[in-house]
């Protein structure tokens, strides 16, 4: 009964907050902190706003560019890990795991000082050889490349257990038939991965649409929407903020929950296949 209870309490303690954020962008007053029932005006007021708008746009191509990347070269990776040894495979597997769990302020810091200190070898030299070229700078392309390498280590997850977890009764079939390498991965293998693939795609773009940490560090004067937000509720909380709070929780859920249903279902798949 007690352990019911701590869980209870756990949950509440996780989510009632956010849920209160919900319940405050219906707010018909003017204070993000005192609730009157009800409106959705501050809806239409967020997404009037210009700033608001650049913001998401930055943070939509952002989060859509690195998660396209690291889908591409994640996926790449685990294959080429199929065909190591086990101790290379081993390696990898943990500094995988170190990138996932190592906190964002770690990764923000250690990619600031990596950029400004490849940015101070190379600037010089653009300067002498190429005078008319613009300065590489803190921007669009550095959010892009540390949200890549944050996020390929989920994709690779995702996808190499859906690869581990492969019929390789098939993949053996198509080579008794003779089948080439290429032609089995497209008609056999591709098939079969594609939505652990799709899920880890969604699963980057959400993390690199809602990180704020890393790109607090490395956007330089690009603005995305968490450090829009970040910055107005400095200023104190608005309804005005609590309503595109809610439009990113619920953006981010239906994001997670489509991406493991796309990851349940070729599990699915699988065992009806089986049985």
């Amino acid at each position: 009964m007690w352990l019911r209870s701590y869980s209870t309490s756990l949950y509440l303690f996780l989510y009632a907050p956010i849920a209160l954020i919900v319940l405050f962008s219906f707010n018909a007053g003017r204070s993000g902190l005192a609730f009157q029932c009800c409106s959705v005006q501050w809806f239409g007021t967020a997404f009037s706003n210009p700033f608001i708008m650049e913001a998401l746009g930055h943070s939509a191509f952002i989060a859509f560019s690195s998660a396209l990347i690291a889908t591409l070269f994640g996926t790449l990776a685990v294959f080429g890990l199929q065909r190591a040894s086990r101790r290379v495979r081993l390696l990898f597997d943990v500094l995988t795991y170190c990138a996932i769990i190592v906190p964002g302020i770690v990764i923000g810091i250690s990619t600031l000082i990596a950029f400004i200190s490849l940015f101070d070898l190379i600037n010089p030299l653009l300067a002498s050889w190429l005078p008319d070229v613009p300065r590489l700078n803190m921007g669009f392309a550095t959010v892009i490349a540390a949200h890549s390498l944050f996020t390929m280590a989920l994709v690779m997850v995702i996808v190499r257990s859906r690869v581990d977890s492969l019929d390789k009764a098939l993949l053996e079939a198509s080579a008794d038939l003779y089948a080439p390498p290429m032609d089995t991965f497209w008609r056999v293998t591709l098939p079969q991965i594609s939505p652990a693939i799709m899920a880890g795609f969604l699963l980057a773009f959400t993390f690199s649409f809602d990180d704020f940490i890393i790109a607090f560090f490395v956007a330089g004067s690009e603005t995305t929407l968490p450090i829009y937000i970040f910055s107005s509720i400095r200023r104190g909380v608005t309804p005005e903020i609590n309503a595109v709070s809610t439009v990113i929780i619920c953006l981010s859920l239906a994001l997670l929950f489509t991406s493991r249903h796309l990851q349940n279902r070729r599990t699915g798949v699988q065992e009806s296949h089986h049985a």
